[in-house]
């Protein structure tokens, strides 16, 4: 029989798609059959599962972990916020519909069916599922309809830990005040505690957890410190870029500016590992460094809200410049359409806005359509004749003299722009800076050169380390009862 287990946070930003990826690569070092689940994900980094559509990029890289297929159904519900227009909602992987956060609160009963058939999908030929949730349980505005948390744990009968995440500070508070919020019939589903990003000294915890089961007649299933290799890891959400270094000592300085409705910033990850990539993510309010020899614009959910925010910002006037001292500007899906000169949405898809005037540092436009591009794809640079893999997700299509100039071949087809003096390039192809010879041809051009880093095999040590960490501090018994 199938078991399952899922963790739910006291919290949102509590460390649980880290556990969850830890545990899925700890069950598959022991030769168990296991896959992730996310009834509901709210995010704008999104991946192209191996079985077509979109799912949260964070159960990809659980997917990794658990060494499976990645699979529409591991993520039956997708949020991903937009601007004036709510959110837009991926159902098995498919655009299902848009929604403003109260009416999707009456919409989410008619989800319930999609998100029970995809977990019945992945718990067939599996030993094991581990289920995330999202947010807190403890939100009891939101838990009439959930598919999230509770509503998913009742109906699917799956046994439910909680995490929380002590670093933060209240973890006692917490968790008693979880206890004490839910209904008895949710309760009844929780079988135990994590504490997660402990830092210090365990045995200081010792009452904690003592008054914890006093409280609420929880067992502790472990203390997990602050897990050094999660860094190494993808980051999930845009939450996680304001904890994110502002530089280092690496000899290139590399700035992206942070806009409010940034996509897939999962892309810059392999840069920020390269030692010699000073990687400055730029925030509301500042200037983009003088200095840097590289801009990097990330894709985004919005193009038009994003450069009409990008222009409040001055950072067309910081890039133009730039450009001007010699500087190279690099696009990627959405922010290469905002090189163009004009981002044209005439069926109002992204919002009221329906054309604005780019950088124009392309000689393109863009036009934004209703069908969109979802699939993974083998490339070439055009650049440097090197082999490339990654995926596309985007609306519209993109035309203009500089297109003459692809960046890159996209399973045969020409994709991209190049400005005539090759500074300025942009292309949909996400995962670009993923592939390692690409990366090291790129930062050669920059006069750096050194042994070419594996980031793959990088992320895949990484998950191996977190899931022996917590092989190192998790309760035996407890890990063994959940395939017993």
């Amino acid at each position: 029989m199938t078991r399952a287990i899922m963790l739910q946070g006291t919290g949102s930003d509590v460390g649980k798609t880290v556990l969850v990826a830890g545990l899925c690569r700890l069950f598959a070092n022991r030769g168990v059959r296991v896959r992730p689940f996310k009834p509901q994900n709210m995010s704008n980094n999104a991946a192209v599962a191996e079985d077509g559509g979109e799912i949260g990029r964070a159960q990809w890289l659980q997917s990794l972990a658990a060494r499976v297929p990645s699979s529409v159904h591991m993520n039956p519900v997708l949020l991903k916020p937009q601007s004036e227009t709510g959110s837009q909602i991926i159902v098995q992987g498919k655009v299902w519909g848009h929604a403003k956060g109260r009416d999707y609160q009456a919409l989410k009963p008619q989800l319930l069916g999609a998100v029970l058939e995809s977990f019945a999908t992945m718990r067939a030929g599996t030993d094991l599922v581990i289920v995330e949730g999202a947010g807190s349980p403890a939100e009891i505005n939101l838990r009439r309809g959930d598919i999230a948390n509770m509503g998913f744990a009742t109906r699917a009968n799956v046994p439910v830990v909680l995490v929380g995440d002590i670093d933060r500070g209240g973890v006692i508070a917490s968790l008693v005040g979880t206890y004490h919020i839910l209904p008895e019939e949710d309760r009844r589903m929780i079988r135990g505690y994590l504490i997660n990003k402990f830092r210090g000294d365990v045995s200081l915890f010792g009452e904690g957890i003592e008054a914890i089961g006093g409280f609420t007649g929880w067992q502790c299933h472990g203390v997990v410190p602050w897990l050094k290799a999660a860094a190494r890891l993808p980051a999930e959400d845009s939450v996680v870029l304001e904890r994110l270094a502002r530089g280092s000592s690496g000899a290139l300085k590399v700035a992206v500016p942070v806009l409010s409705r940034i996509a897939n910033f999962d892309d810059l990850d392999p840069l920020r590992a390269e030692p010699d990539v000073d990687l400055v993510f730029v925030r509301a309010g500042e200037r983009l460094p003088a200095d840097a020899g590289l801009v990097v614009l990330p894709g985004s959910k919005s193009t038009i809200g994003d450069l009409l925010d990008l222009r409040e910002q001055g950072w067309d006037r910081d890039i133009a410049a730039h450009v001007r001292r010699g500087g190279r500007v690099i696009g990627i899906c959405g922010g290469y359409q905002m090189l163009g000169h004009t981002v044209y949405d005439p069926l109002g898809i992204e919002g009221s806005v329906t054309e604005t005037p780019g950088l124009g540092l392309l000689d393109i436009e863009t036009e934004m359509a209703p069908e969109k591009t979802v699939r993974n794809s083998l490339a070439v640079s055009k650049e440097y004749d090197v082999p490339l893999s990654g995926y596309e997700i985007h609306l519209g299509v993109t035309r203009g003299p500089d297109c003459e100039r692809p960046s890159t071949m996209i399973d045969g087809r020409p994709d991209g722009a190049v400005s005539p003096d090759g500074r300025v390039m942009g292309t949909y192809l996400h995962g670009l800076f993923g592939s390692d010879a690409y990366r090291a041809k790129l930062l050669a051009s920059f006069g750096l050169a050194g042994e070419r880093m594996n980031y793959r095999a990088s992320v895949d040590a990484a998950l191996d380390e977190v899931a022996a960490e917590l092989e190192s501090v998790l309760d035996p018994a407890w890990l063994d009862s959940l395939v017993r």
